[in-house]
């Protein structure tokens, strides 16, 4: 076991593994960790992810495919905030994670950062990105 106590945990219904492999793709250093499936008589539909873990510039990430349908998704009260390394990360993360997405705050310079923008990615998943001193 590692030595991280809080590890976030994402819930999606049906399109767990489709979002793990696609954060999975972004990160130059993303890695599958572990993958436990719903089989035959499980209380998920078979073969969806039960448990997986993944690894994000180093932190550990978890995700399940709920087997109850639920009311509530994602909300952006609750993000991924990423200090990108160079503006290129920053406009490549943006980009990948905005199609299909939405956009909470375009890609700009604010009050608060040199270079900032935050987005709901097609999965729901809210994420901030940044570049820069945050001020």
């Amino acid at each position: 076991m590692d030595d991280q106590r809080i590890t976030t945990q994402l819930m999606f219904e049906g399109n767990a593994e489709a979002a793990m492999s696609f954060y999975v793709g972004l990160f130059p250093d993303g890695e599958i960790l572990s993958v436990q499936r719903y089989g035959p008589g499980d209380p998920g539909p078979e073969g969806t992810i039960k448990h997986a873990a993944f690894t994000l510039a180093g932190q550990r990430i978890q995700c399940i495919d709920s087997p109850a349908s639920h009311a509530f998704g994602f909300t952006p009260a609750m993000s991924l905030f990423v200090q990108c390394a160079t503006n290129e990360e920053l406009e490549y993360l943006y980009n990948a994670l905005i199609e299909g997405g939405q956009a909470l705050m375009p890609l700009d310079e604010y009050p608060f950062s040199t270079r900032y923008g935050w987005v709901n990615d097609r999965f729901g998943v809210s994420w901030q990105l940044n570049y820069g001193e945050v001020r």
